[in-house]
């Protein structure tokens, strides 16, 4: 849809693309939005707009925020969106990437969204070692203790975190795992200053991790690349060894989404 077409003929959406053009205005802005915060961009009545955010909400393309006021991507959104990232042209060219990636490091090598609950993986290239973690494409993993998770978890504005923070049951997985919330949020500014993060045992005994953001074209993230090793083989001061040959991989991911 041409970019103009929402803000140049706004009197002219035609009623058929009104749910659509709301749900793409929902997705570009990036943070919950309100009915009322729409009203200009959509120059719609107020009815209609609520009508538009109730009928998106009950078919769950859109899901009530917090404050139950404001709307973000509902779970057929996201899962669309999955799906529109999953296409077989796309997927063949970032399956290549994976691949070279997982092949100069020598290890399990990951890309994962994220969802309401978590980090899912969305792509996997396994290492050919026979010792190996297992998590399948489809696995959903926390926030707050895995590196995908708290590279995701960097990215959000500091309200938005600290919303997370105050909410989030932070349940002990390994001796390992951050449950002070004080002490993750100083390990989320870490990340921030530093680009990449870490799990040191502290989703799985005996598995370390390092990830990397993958960004839209606005400069957020929307996945992460994320190479894990069993502790008997690598542990984090080796896996960040490796870190440039991430980076270097999710920019070229940033680049094919985006392209």
């Amino acid at each position: 849809m041409p970019d103009d077409f929402v803000h140049e003929r706004q009197d002219q959406i035609p009623t058929n693309l009104r749910l659509l053009v709301l749900l793409e205005e929902v997705a570009k802005a990036g943070v919950p939005v309100t009915p009322s915060s729409l009203k200009d961009v959509l120059n719609l009545p107020k009815p209609t707009l609520h009508r538009l955010f109730n009928t998106a909400e009950a078919a769950g393309f859109l899901q009530r925020d917090i404050d139950g006021r404001s709307y973000g991507p509902g779970p057929r959104l996201r899962k669309l969106s999955l799906n529109t990232v999953s296409s077989q042209r796309l997927r063949t060219v970032r399956l290549a990437i994976l691949r070279s990636v997982a092949e100069k490091i020598g290890e399990t090598c990951n890309i994962a969204t994220p969802d309401r609950e978590g980090m899912v993986y969305l792509d996997r290239v396994e290492t050919h070692w026979p010792l190996r973690i297992q998590m399948p494409i489809g696995t959903q993993v926390p926030f707050y203790c895995t590196a995908s998770g708290k590279m995701y978890l960097s990215s959000l504005r500091p309200a938005y975190f600290d919303r997370y923070l105050a909410t989030a049951l932070l349940e002990r997985q390994t001796p390992g795992t951050i449950t002070d919330k004080s002490k993750l949020k100083a390990e989320i500014e870490k990340i921030r200053k530093r680009g990449y993060a870490t799990d040191d045992e502290e989703f799985m005994e005996g598995m370390t991790a390092l990830a990397v953001p993958i960004f839209d074209d606005r400069k957020r993230v929307v996945s992460t690349l994320s190479v894990h090793s069993p502790l008997q083989r690598r542990d984090l001061a080796d896996l960040k060894k490796d870190v440039d040959t991430l980076k270097a991989a999710a920019r070229e991911l940033t680049t094919l989404i985006n392209s």
